[in-house]
């Protein structure tokens, strides 16, 4: 049994302790409501129980310090606390209320008593204004006027009280239209602070869209129309039902519950869902591991669910009101959408009750006609109501009906709205309801680092991604995916590869193979000829292969390109699947995509193009390959007046696959720096701000030390630089005199190019510095391992692949991202007598994936089975050490 905190009583301020005293019975109080805190249960009585105690500690200390200064001041309770909803770390925010401007004759006492609150740890958010200053403060700003919305009388003079309410009425100041407006306004803002979307990876319970503040905003809306302390005596206007009413006020408890969850689990005012807590919050609440349904993703589709329901909610609500009370003071325009549907004020509106009920393709209906009309802006909340209310009639026999599929198909094929009307079926529930499998994937959270949005959310995102790259005003973002896109014959069929691309996400098994089996039944049910049909069930089950190779495999060689074009097969295939794969990275997470990925997935879909139109049966040799490549680059150091005894004096030494591997332009400009420096002038390092491979370059030619890569690699990271590749060659002029030409391509730790100069030559002389003196200064490394990868332990893993032309040994190693871990691997290559010839460096979130590719110093495969064996000890044993 806990101890009983003591009674606030005046007995308390007389002693001189009472500071001590008074912090001992608070944190007695924040340990009590803890220990009464049931997660299964409601929090009302303690939120009102906290509010109430705060009321009891304000009033006797505003009697202590103010008493006999009552008929000039008033003490009230604004926002949260105003509403006697005080969580464990919310802000206390009160209102010191004086009936004239002069407080000389009680200022020392009203300093004394907000003192002593900071003094026993409360920290109110306090403001100290007249009648007059309040009324023009809420003019001045919509939020002083809403937290005054919510006052409440604490103590002190009670008809300063009452005159304050009055001066705040509607007909005074903020009219119902203007405050609306500004609410409105004020939401459409805090929405997009979250990119317009409840589905992200860390939601905020209070702030974010379908969060407390939208129960809120309805709050305050309606009560500030009407007059009224609670919403529930609006059910007798008939603006809600009961039911509604109920719902809003189910969704309300849960979010109330997890943020008094939050607040007691992190002693303070957080309501962000953090990774930090979602799994102690998941195992609070009830939720337990299932196969392929881990707790922490339950509980956040639980969260989920909530909120999407609360957004619904509002939504109706407050465009309800909108119709109701706004639009109705101005003449309705009337129009017949169609037989079914009438357009009021721009807002279609279902002509019977019983619409649906006697005429259920109507539930599909509404959404083509939405597109087809430029006039339509929405549907009127009471047509909404009938939309969730009717969900049933959505059964097997109306997904089988003919015309059902026909206007499901045509939502897809629209010129135009494709994006938002899936969106507003997504949330009326309509999607789910004709698409059962889209059900499993609703309020899914992917519980990674890399995808921040929910599936259904992130599935809507590839959409609109793909939509964007067909419209010639967004043209100026992906210019060479919109001319590609002009080749699509149906783009509807990419549409459709998007819905079912990670539909069976969470069902186990593989996703891709699970989610080729259902969209072919898509296909077949929805009678798409057998050609479309075979390409979008190919598009779902290779979603990934495009990413995959790009960022894994040395696209350079055209033993690479062949292969990923026979997977391909034809140009056709090649085009759908390359704008699938920007589509769908752009939508995983923002910041995935940069100017590099760009550019790999560009070349990747170039060299394949180039490989289908040659033709299969006829690719490439890596000789024809090789003689195109230094011919073009000849060409142009010739232009550049690079003599040709110079060029061949240069090349001489170097190997046939350097060519191989760089573009012309590279080999050149290597070329001009190379035959410029004397040995005595070398470590060379020079840089490239914005190369064709959208990223960086900075190309190193020094004598072949054993630590040049492990020291290149150890700076650049503490230089705050994100390497996304790594290439090695080797010039052999002597048994005893070997010089590497290491090349890498980097951006900055945001994903952006180096844009100042002052950095760029900063970089440089680091660089030179340490490979001069072999060894990397001691600096600050800006690289951390983020909050959030602490919660997502990868496993370590070391795989060894054959390279299919016998020239190396392919280290895949899949871990954790750290600082400095491609310098220890690098040191780690050298002790173990390991020669790097590339590295594929691929970082997804906090997951690395690198693909390394070495012989033994001997230039020769490692084949020995002892000596992989000894490799992948010693790299564990590094990846190990990294972790602690």
């Amino acid at each position: 049994m806990s101890k009983q905190p003591t009674s606030i009583n005046s007995e308390i301020f007389q002693n001189k302790n009472n500071i001590a005293a008074l912090k001992q019975i608070i944190q007695q109080k924040e340990n009590e409501l803890s220990q009464k805190f049931d997660p299964q249960k409601n929090v009302l009585l303690l939120l009102l129980e906290k509010s109430s105690f705060i009321d009891d500690i304000l009033s006797h200390s505003w009697h202590y310090f103010l008493k006999q200064h009552a008929p000039l001041i008033t003490l009230c309770a604004t926002g949260g606390y105003g509403r006697n909803e005080l969580f464990p770390s919310s802000d206390i925010d009160i209102l010191i209320l004086l009936k004239t401007p002069e407080t000389n004759h009680f200022q020392d006492g009203l300093s004394a008593f907000c003192n002593f609150l900071w003094d026993i740890g409360l920290k109110p958010g306090q403001s100290v204004r007249t009648i007059p200053e309040c009324t023009q403060a809420a003019l001045d700003d919509q939020t002083v006027m809403t937290s005054l919305l919510e006052i409440r009388l604490i103590s002190g003079n009670k008809l300063l009280f009452a005159d304050l309410q009055t001066q705040l009425s509607k007909s005074k100041i903020w009219p119902s239209k203007q405050f609306f407006a500004a609410k409105m306004k004020e939401q459409e803002l805090r929405y997009a602070k979250f990119h317009d979307t409840a589905y992200n990876l860390e939601p905020n319970v209070k702030e974010g869209p379908g969060g407390l503040r939208d129960m809120q905003n309805i709050a305050w809306v309606y009560k500030w129309h009407f007059n009224t302390p609670t919403l529930k005596e609006l059910i007798k206007y008939n603006l809600f039902s009961a039911d509604e009413y109920n719902e809003l006020i189910a969704c309300r408890n849960i979010l109330w519950r997890i943020r008094f969850a939050l607040h007691t689990l992190t002693k303070r005012s957080e309501d962000r869902l953090l990774f930090d807590y979602q799994r102690d919050l998941a195992n609070q609440f009830g939720f337990i591991d299932e196969q392929n349904n881990p707790d922490v993703e339950q509980f956040m589709q639980y969260y989920f669910n909530t909120v999407i329901k609360l957004e619904r909610i509002n939504e109706i609500l407050l465009q309800l009101f909108n119709e109701q009370f706004i639009a109705k003071a101005e003449t309705n325009q009337l129009h017949p959408a169609n037989k079914n549907f009438v357009s009021i004020n721009g807002y279609i509106e279902a002509k019977e009750s019983d619409l649906f009920s006697n005429h259920p393709l109507a539930l599909l209906e509404i959404f083509p006609l939405l597109q087809q009309n430029h006039s339509l802006k929405g549907v009127r909340a009471t047509t909404i109501r009938l939309i969730r209310k009717n969900l049933h009639l959505i059964n097997d026999e109306f997904r089988n009906n003919k015309k059902a599929n026909k206007l499901f198909l045509s939502i897809l094929k629209s010129s135009r709205g494709i994006t938002h009307q899936l969106r507003r079926m997504n949330r009326y529930g309509i999607l789910a309801a004709y698409l059962p499998c889209f059900a499993n994937i609703v309020s899914r959270m992917q519980y990674d680092l890399f995808h921040i949005y929910t599936v259904d959310a992130h599935t809507l995102f590839v959409l609109r991604n793909l939509r964007r790259l067909s419209l010639e005003k967004h043209n100026d973002e992906l210019p060479f995916c919109n001319s590609v896109f002009l080749r699509i014959a149906k783009p509807e069929i990419l549409y459709i590869a998007a819905l079912f691309h990670d539909i069976a996400k969470g069902m186990g098994g593989d996703h891709s193979v699970l989610g080729e089996e259902i969209v072919h039944q898509f296909c077949i049910q929805h009678r798409l000829s057998k050609h479309d049909n075979k390409l979008i069930c190919w598009l779902v089950r290779n979603h990934l292969v495009m990413s995959m190779t790009a960022q894994r495999k040395d696209i350079s060689d055209p033993d690479v390109i062949h292969k990923f074009a026979l997977q391909v097969g034809s140009i056709e295939y090649l085009n759908h699947l390359y704008l699938f794969t920007v589509a769908d990275i752009r939508a995983t997470n923002p910041s995935l995509w940069n100017s590099w990925k760009n550019q790999l997935l560009l070349d990747l879909y170039t060299f394949t193009h180039s490989a289908l139109h040659r033709g299969l049966q006829n690719p490439i040799a890596r000789s024809e390959r090789l003689y195109e490549n230094k011919q073009e680059a000849k060409e142009e150091l010739i232009g550049l007046g690079i003599s040709e005894s110079t060029i061949q004096k240069t090349w001489s030494q170097i190997s046939d696959d350097y060519f191989l591997r760089y573009s012309a332009d590279e080999v050149a400009w290597h070329t001009i720096a190379i035959a410029s420096t004397t040995k005595d002038e070398l470590p060379l390092v020079i840089l490239r701000p914005q190369n064709q491979r959208g990223s960086v370059e900075i190309f190193i030619y020094t004598k072949n030390e054993n630590k040049v890569f492990s020291i290149s690699s150890d700076t650049l990271d503490n230089l705050g630089l994100t390497i996304l590749d790594a290439r090695i060659a080797t010039v052999t002029l002597t048994p005893t005199e070997q010089y590497v030409l290491n090349s890498f391509q980097v951006l900055e730790k945001s994903g952006e190019p180096i844009k100042d100069l002052d950095r760029e030559l900063h970089i440089c002389q680091t660089l030179r510095s340490n490979l001069h003196s072999l060894k990397v200064k001691e600096q600050l490394n800006i690289l951390r391992q983020s909050r959030q990868a602490k919660h997502f332990p990868i496993a370590n893993r070391i795989h060894f692949h054959k390279d299919p032309l016998s020239r190396y040994t392919i280290i895949e190693l899949i871990t954790t991202d750290h600082a400095g871990l491609l310098a220890a691997i690098g040191q780690a290559f050298t002790d173990l007598e390991i020669q790097l010839h590339d590295a594929k460096i691929t970082t997804i979130g906090s997951r690395v994936e690198d693909m390394f590719y070495v012989t033994d110093n001997q230039s020769h495969p490692i084949t020995d089975k002892d000596r992989l064996e000894n490799i992948r000890i010693s790299l564990y044993s590094i990846l190990e050490d990294m972790k602690n």
